[in-house]
């Protein structure tokens, strides 16, 4: 037997290990551009839906003679509107749940059909402005006919921006697609003085407000996990103390966040009943909690992957009330104009001050929303969860609970701000805590340490890991400038319809 060259040794298994090592970058792009497009059948189940939405509308909803098709078409483009925030809003509450690696995508897309449509259904539309939260003023120069082509061109136009925003990977405001749309079909319509400036104004300031609240609060609700479980000598121990009182200040801030938003229809509570219910929901979980957890703790080691688990039914339990109380509160925005639509194929024709919502509209939003999100929806839940910074459960936890108390800020103050907005400057401000309590001056400084925890910090500072990027700042450009151009893009596209309405 010949004798066997090392040297032919070695580069047998050098190019063994560069072939599997090409097979693995091979099946890593084959997975990446899967997930950057939609598979054929997708686009066939969407417009299997909007056929289905005209054909039930125009059997079953009376319309005056001549205005049947007018509805149709509303209904037609308020489903498609539908599919386009499935697609992109839902992501921002359950994409920190999937990047946390608490639930798989089906998992979320499961949730957040079942308790986007009850939110919808139970508790949604109560009563909107005609004209989407008095972005418009119309008067008496404006007629109902363009009113109606208005409110058509202001759907479509919100519609294409988000499906636009979708294909490129960004997640943007629903609300402010929609506050657009009509902004740009008012001015086409009726001129500049038809605009409500103050209302948009505060809606701009909202644009800087929203991500800024959202993000200082998920960073401080972090710090104190760091500071007060993860960076002490029995995790375990401090977990059982405060995991608890964590969960009930979830808990209370979701309750008071239902009562204000999710549950507005069902019953209207003023201030001192909604700080009850936040106290008494507050409460009962901490002290429900507490065995929960202790049980729960029992045979856990030290180790940061076992505390992170103590999150976890917290964590999904947030995200489906977010959910819900999304369905509820924001859906009924964005399928306003249809309802104003609705509102004037009466026997008067007058435009309306407030309308509200009809069963039929909530249902083509609820059910296209589900299907939006079961299609479309898991690219941008991997964007928002995956791609922006790295996710744990006790970082998606932050930007969950973070998501509720910048409502409720935003609420009281009389501030209109997105949740789109909110949900991704907490994930910001999460990734940007990580980085700067990383920082080599500020790492040797962190509280209570194990040795071995001490021992591996100053290893990874010698070996420059401690200075690295946790933030990839190209998402901050791109989404930042998508939000920037939602309003104006939206705008401009419902003036460019509105005008090629009137001409054909």
């Amino acid at each position: 037997m010949p004798p066997v060259d090392p040297s032919n040794e070695n580069q047998s298994r050098s190019g063994g290990n560069r072939y599997i090592n090409d097979l693995k970058q091979a099946q890593k792009a084959s997975i990446n551009q899967s997930h950057s497009s939609f598979p054929m059948y997708t686009f066939g189940l969407a417009l299997a839906f909007l056929l289905l939405v005209a054909f039930v509308i125009s059997q079953t909803v009376s319309a005056p003679e001549g205005q049947l098709s007018l509805l149709i078409i509303a209904a037609v483009i308020g489903g498609y509107m539908a599919l386009n925030i499935g697609a992109n809003d839902v992501a921002n509450n359950m994409g920190p749940a999937v990047g946390g690696g608490v639930i798989s995508v089906g998992t979320a897309i499961l949730i957040a059909v079942v308790c986007e449509s009850a939110g919808a259904l139970l508790a949604g539309g109560d009563v909107v402005k005609t004209v989407a939260k008095g972005i418009i003023s119309p008067d008496e120069s404006l007629s109902v006919e363009s009113f109606r082509t208005l409110m058509v061109c202001a759907l479509l136009a919100a519609a294409l921006w988000i499906n636009l925003a979708t294909a490129l990977n960004a997640p943007v405001s629903t609300t402010h697609s929609i506050v657009g749309g009509v902004l740009g079909g008012g001015i086409a319509a009726a001129g500049m003085a038809v605009v409500n400036w103050p209302t948009m104004g505060k809606i701009a300031a909202s644009w800087v407000i929203s991500p800024v609240i959202g993000g200082l609060i998920a960073a401080s609700l972090l710090f104190l996990i760091k500071n007060r479980i993860l960076y002490r000598y029995n995790r375990v121990e401090s977990a059982k103390t405060w995991v608890p009182i964590l969960i009930g200040l979830m808990m209370g801030a979701l309750a008071a966040y239902m009562a204000t938003k999710g549950l507005k229809k069902i019953w209207k509570a003023d201030g001192h009943a909604i700080i009850w219910v936040a106290c008494i929901a507050a409460v009962v979980s901490w002290v429900a909690s507490r065995p929960y957890i202790a049980k729960k703790a029992e045979g856990l080691t030290n180790r940061k992957r076992d505390i992170y688990s103590l999150f976890h039914l917290p964590l999904i339990i947030g995200v489906a009330l977010l959910s819900f109380a999304h369905g509820a509160n924001d859906v009924a925005n964005a399928v306003g104009p249809l309802a104003a639509i609705v509102s004037t194929l009466n026997d008067t024709g007058a435009i309306q001050s407030k309308v509200g919502i009809p069963f039929w509209v909530m249902v083509v939003g609820a059910v296209g929303i589900a299907l939006g999100l079961a299609l479309f929806g898991p690219k941008l839940i991997k964007t928002v969860g995956e791609k922006i910074t790295k996710l744990n459960a006790a970082r998606a936890y932050c930007v969950a609970l973070s998501s509720a108390v910048t409502v409720l800020i935003a609420t009281t103050l009389g501030l209109p701000v997105s949740s789109t907005h909110i949900a991704i400057g907490a994930i910001f401000g999460v990734g940007f805590l990580r980085e700067f309590l990383e920082s080599p001056a500020r790492s040797g400084r962190l509280l209570e340490r194990a040795p071995n925890q001490t021992k591996a910090l100053q290893s990874n500072q010698n070996n420059g890991r401690s200075k690295r990027k946790l933030v990839r700042r190209r998402f901050i450009v791109s989404i930042a400038s998508a939000w920037i151009i939602t309003v104006p893009a939206s705008a401009g596209l419902a003036a460019s319809l509105f005008w090629l309405a009137n001409q054909f």
